[in-house]
């Protein structure tokens, strides 16, 4: 641990360093020391290029050193994606978090939020990230950069234009509340600074929301539609249950819905997933449609396919449930589209995995065809 001798004009505080990292690691770290009001600077960065490379020192004021050590103790960077397994042992928080971008279709992304919350009994939390070419984080206490005054100003007009946008959508939320068009649960809301995309990551971390509801713009999207990408990096950077609504979707939430499809691989861990669902689910009288892709004429999955539904029904025995094996014979997502159009699916569920199915959705070539292909709602589970 290293320790600032104390610099002219900066003589009532000393800094110390509590940790040495990558860029996007000590971001990460910052963001939860100041979440326990522990101010907190990163140094090392260039501010015309942050995200280089390089030993980034994390550091704090000497006071405050003895409780970010028992913070910092706590905190695992040995895995940016946490498992499945283990999701029984986390103690989830009961709030939907709701990251927002104030484009046109953020109205829907907030309605279906809402009413998934009114379902499950939860609080609602809006959450806005915005990015400037100016970035206080990486200026420490004590050392002299020659910011220009612009790009000050320029900081300031972005944060104040983020301030007046979320405002106005609050005071929307609000009047759609008081018509009835919105569910009259609480509500609060965050402006954070960064990388929407690691904002989300780290709170969803922090906090445990018990689901994120994102918006996509579906089968209109375009080939670097930022709200899609950033909700396709969260989707593979955390395992809190994601909903992806695509702007087209249709207007309604969980209880309007009738048929939900949710994709199987045979393994263990989608039990767990398929319960994670039922808890979103379980107070309406849907049909789940079980299903799994595979090469025609494959006898095999025909059979394990339906030993997962007796299971399931046995667990769930009030549950209206189907399966069927879908021939593989076109792209992933034409079949899934032909499959959603024949059976009328309001829903697409599924259990992620870097290793199956999902990853070779959204891998960076094929990757985000799926989440930008279809007009159907998306709920990702995450799993290893």
């Amino acid at each position: 641990m290293e320790k600032d001798d104390k610099k002219p004009g900066n003589t009532d505080r000393k800094l110390v360093t509590v940790a040495i990292h990558s860029y996007e690691k000590a971001v990460i770290l910052k963001s939860i020391l100041e979440s326990e009001g522990i101010p907190a600077v990163i140094h090392g960065v260039s501010i015309i290029q942050p995200s280089a490379p390089g030993n980034v020192r994390v550091r704090i004021n000497e006071s405050d050193l003895p409780k970010a050590l028992t913070i910092i103790e706590q905190v695992d960077f040995t895995s940016t994606v946490e498992s499945l397994d283990d999701l029984d042992k986390v103690k989830f928080k009961n709030e939907v978090l709701i990251p927002i971008d104030f484009s046109d279709y953020t109205m829907k992304t907030c309605e279906f939020g809402f009413n998934l919350a009114f379902d499950t009994g939860c609080d609602v939390k809006l959450m806005h990230s915005f990015y400037t070419p100016y970035y206080p984080m990486a200026i420490p206490f004590g050392d002299s950069f020659a910011v220009q005054a612009t790009d000050k100003n320029l900081y300031k007009d972005i944060k104040t234009k983020t301030q007046s946008e979320m405002d106005a959508l609050l005071m929307d939320i609000k009047a759609r509340i008081a018509s009835k068009e919105f569910p009259d649960i609480p509500f609060t809301h965050v402006l954070t600074e960064g990388l929407p995309e690691e904002e989300i990551i780290t709170y969803s971390k922090k906090h445990r929301p018990r689901a994120i509801v994102m918006g996509t713009r579906g089968s209109n999207a375009k080939d670097l539609d930022l709200i899609g990408s950033v909700t396709a990096e969260v989707i593979d950077g955390c395992r809190t249950p994601i909903f992806a609504i695509p702007e087209n979707s249709k207007d309604q939430d969980i209880s309007q819905m009738k048929n939900i499809l949710f994709l199987t691989n045979f393994r263990e861990r989608e039990f767990k997933a398929f319960d994670v669902m039922m808890n979103f689910i379980r107070p309406y009288p849907i049909k789940i449609h079980l299903t799994h892709m595979s090469k025609k004429g494959d006898v095999w999955d025909e059979i394990k396919l339906s030993g997962t539904k007796k299971y399931l029904e046995e667990q769930y025995p009030d549950l209206d449930i189907d399966y069927k094996v879908i021939d593989r014979d076109k792209e992933l997502e034409a079949v899934l589209e032909d499959f959603v159009q024949e059976h009328k699916i309001d829903m697409i569920t599924m259990s992620s995995s870097r290793r199956g199915l999902f990853a070779r959705i959204f891998n960076p070539g094929i990757a985000r065809r799926m989440l930008f292909h279809s007009d159907t709602p998306l709920l990702v589970i995450k799993g290893l």
